[in-house]
């Protein structure tokens, strides 16, 4: 199939039924900054998807508007929906939608520095009502999905490393018991070998668990070796999606997002003159 034939925007994963159905929304910032343009998007139940594109292309902004975190910004969903388990949700509280099985871990990680890796972790827990007991259950099926946070487990989070924060983020919104996870650039900052280990337990948590993952990543050929669909996004708006080995093997996702070009380059100026476009931005 050609490139132009695979740019479809706003289609959805075929054949499943969907945890998270986000339809045509736009978002405005200060009442007059419109930052995403009719964005829609799938979530499968028990997938994995990808949300690509490059810095400030609306991934964040996306996830935020899923979790109802972007009134913190000044921001609004001003257009379409956002459905979780077929009820629309967008009009509801963070908590409210952390109780109903669908929490964000948030771009940097954010870790309480002053707690401890088991704190950071109990302090998921803290909308649960089923007992003691069982979130003691839970935090140990955590320390055997992450072995490094039980070494850690009486370390303050501020002095741990930056991958040991990133699975602390994840164990922590793991122990809310959610159904769908939304989880915003995990990589940054991260050195190669430790992002494959957080993407292996995400994939692990998936499998075992059967909790849904939305993915926004700026490392697409990461992203795209995990996830079972993708979406693009530049400049607000979905410009392609499909199943992740499609976008892996797209010329145009090559070129611009997994950072592979057809045939020999041997100088700047053999780069600079290089005539491939965005057939979706002509």
């Amino acid at each position: 199939m050609s490139s132009a034939a695979q740019i479809q925007p706003q289609g959805q994963p075929q054949n499943a039924e969907a945890v998270l159905t986000v339809n045509n929304i736009e978002v405005v910032y200060d009442h007059v900054i419109l930052v995403l343009k009719g964005v829609s998007l799938s979530v499968p139940k028990g997938g994995i998807v990808a949300l690509l594109g490059a810095n400030g292309a609306g991934k964040t902004t996306t996830l935020k508007a899923i979790s109802n975190l972007l009134h913190a910004e000044r921001g609004e969903v001003t257009k379409g929906s956002i459905e979780f388990n077929g009820e629309r949700v967008d009009r509801l509280s963070p908590n409210e939608l952390v109780r109903r099985g669908c929490i964000q871990v948030l771009e940097g990680r954010h870790c309480f520095g002053h707690l401890t890796i088991e704190e950071n972790l109990l302090t998921g827990a803290f909308t649960r009502c089923d007992g003691n007991a069982a979130i003691k259950r839970d935090l140990e099926a955590i320390y055997e999905y992450f072995p490094r946070l039980k070494q850690r487990r009486s370390s303050m989070a501020g002095y741990t490393s930056g991958g040991e924060q990133q699975m602390c983020a994840i164990g922590r919104a793991m122990m809310s018991k959610p159904s769908m996870i939304l989880l915003d650039e995990p990589s940054m900052g991260l050195a190669p070998q430790i992002v494959e280990e957080i993407f292996e337990i995400v994939r692990k948590l998936n499998a075992t668990e059967g909790v849904s993952f939305l993915l926004a990543e700026q490392n697409s050929n990461m992203a795209l070796k995990y996830a079972t669909y993708g979406y693009i996004l530049e400049t607000g708006r979905v410009v392609m999606d499909g199943p992740a080995r499609m976008l892996r093997e797209n010329e145009d996702v090559k070129e611009f997002y997994l950072g592979v070009s057809e045939g020999d380059r041997k100088s700047f100026r053999a780069v600079k003159s290089y005539k491939r476009r965005k057939r979706w931005l002509a």
